[in-house]
């Protein structure tokens, strides 16, 4: 009786929270109020794939759950990424019947890397992705190997880990475990002998501790490493990407597939053999799968076409927190060589919980604007001093650089000036700050 207690409560409260537009956690909490081990009772699809890491997760969930629907599955999972166990028991309680019999042949979870013990406590993932792991939110995350402890209680030994083999740190979780599938990018034209970055995680042997040595980069710490003192090296990869070409926006898997990219980011390239590696694994074929992911445009809001006055202009979500994911959006628009001006919005940390520690804007690459076809950089926000002080520090020259103190202000006056390229490097908590100023494009 509590289990189906606990199912209609959260049913109810879903609903009435889709009327008043409330997130997803709160029906799941209290359902596990009710049903502490309401997870542990329901009977779930015989294939249920997890999806952590640092980045990547909402964007790999995503194409992961358009192939195999796309091949015929029924999948359940969280799209709007409510990712610790009270949003992924909502998602569950809300997709079963009051029997508690979950509806579908695939139950696919992006899952907090910090919450991931809890929400595998009471069910195991028959695949589980782990998609990378960086410096992330540190006033909450800490450093990537206190994550990674994080993570390492959710494995269990039946689960087939779906692990990124240029990753030295996640790479570990394969130690003495039986079942993994590795994925990884070939050394390519982005692939280079040196390290490029504020900070290099990937110096130090995550086993040993010594010296890493590395044949090439493909970004920060992400490349083909071997420990001279222990031996720990770069997996061989079962699926990969065998060419890239990230200026002519094309890649080929596995030696065979070609895929145009409709965002040129080494990111959505990782994104990209994630989800193809899990889908191989559970039986799509690789022209079904090939037919879904070229071109493939994302639906998550991760990259957002606009126009503000005479600018046409992108949108790149950025976690605010994460210099990785800041580093990889600045090389994309340093790449794109064309005229713009580019805008940074930091007016809100975080959405979740308050803090104004700006320690990580140190860590990213700002001086990647530093070219000439970046006329101008514009700062705004809250932080707009915070961000006018680090922009200080770098070789900008300081007269391309213009400040205000919120987003209304900035948005009004790029609107009034200027016809070039406009890019938004900016995190989830900013992003409907500006959005609701501009008109989005289809």
């Amino acid at each position: 009786m509590k289990m189906i207690l606990a199912i209609i409560i959260c049913k109810l409260l879903r609903f009435v929270g889709r009327l008043v537009g409330k997130g997803s956690s709160l029906p799941g909490q209290y359902a596990l109020k009710i049903c502490p081990d309401v997870l542990g009772r329901v009977k779930l699809p015989p294939t249920i794939i997890a999806v952590t890491g640092s980045n990547g997760k909402t964007s790999t969930v995503e194409m992961i759950a358009a192939i195999l629907r796309k091949s015929g599955r029924t999948v359940l999972y969280n799209a709007e990424g409510s990712n610790q166990i009270e949003g992924v028991a909502t998602l569950i309680l809300c997709g079963s019947t009051l029997g508690g019999k979950v509806r579908g042949d695939v139950l696919l979870l992006e899952s907090d890397e910090r919450y991931a013990r809890r929400s595998f406590r009471f069910f195991r993932p028959t695949h589980f992705v782990i998609t990378n792991l960086y410096r992330d939110q540190l006033t909450r995350n800490g450093h990537p190997e206190w994550v990674y402890d994080a993570i390492k209680p959710a494995i269990h030994p039946e689960t087939t880990l779906v692990l990124n083999a240029d990753d030295p740190l996640v790479s570990c979780f394969a130690r003495d475990h039986e079942k993994v599938s590795w994925f990884g990018l070939d050394r390519c034209s982005i692939s280079t002998p040196d390290h490029h970055g504020v900070y290099h995680d990937g110096s130090l042997c995550p086993v040993c501790g010594g010296v890493m040595e590395y044949a090439f980069y493909h970004y920060e710490h992400i490349g083909s490493y071997h420990c001279p003192g222990c031996g720990y090296r770069r997996h061989e990869t079962d699926f990969a990407v065998t060419e890239l070409d990230l200026e002519a926006g094309r890649l080929v898997l596995d030696g065979d597939t070609e895929i145009r990219l409709a965002f040129r980011s080494i990111y959505n390239v990782y994104n990209i053999l994630a989800a193809w590696s899990v889908c191989s694994l559970t039986g799509v074929d690789r022209e079904t799968m090939a037919s879904v992911i070229n071109n493939y445009i994302l639906k998550n809001g991760r990259m957002v076409r606009f126009t503000l006055g005479a600018h046409h202009g992108t949108l790149l979500t950025s976690k605010h927190e994460n210099s990785v994911a800041y580093d990889t959006n600045l090389g994309y628009i340093r790449a794109s060589g064309d005229a713009c001006t580019v805008l940074i919005i930091v007016d809100a940390i975080s959405r979740k919980y308050f803090t104004g520690e700006t320690s990580w804007l140190w860590d990213i690459d700002f001086d990647q604007l530093n070219c000439g076809h970046v006329e101008r950089i514009v700062l705004c926000g809250k932080y707009v001093n915070d961000l006018a002080l680090r922009f200080d520090c770098t070789g900008i020259p300081r007269e391309k650089i213009v400040c205000y103190d919120s987003v209304p202000q900035a948005a009004q006056a790029l609107k009034d000036q200027g016809s070039e390229e406009l890019y938004v490097v900016t995190c989830f908590s900013d992003r409907d700050k500006l959005l609701g100023l501009v008109q989005k494009e289809q």
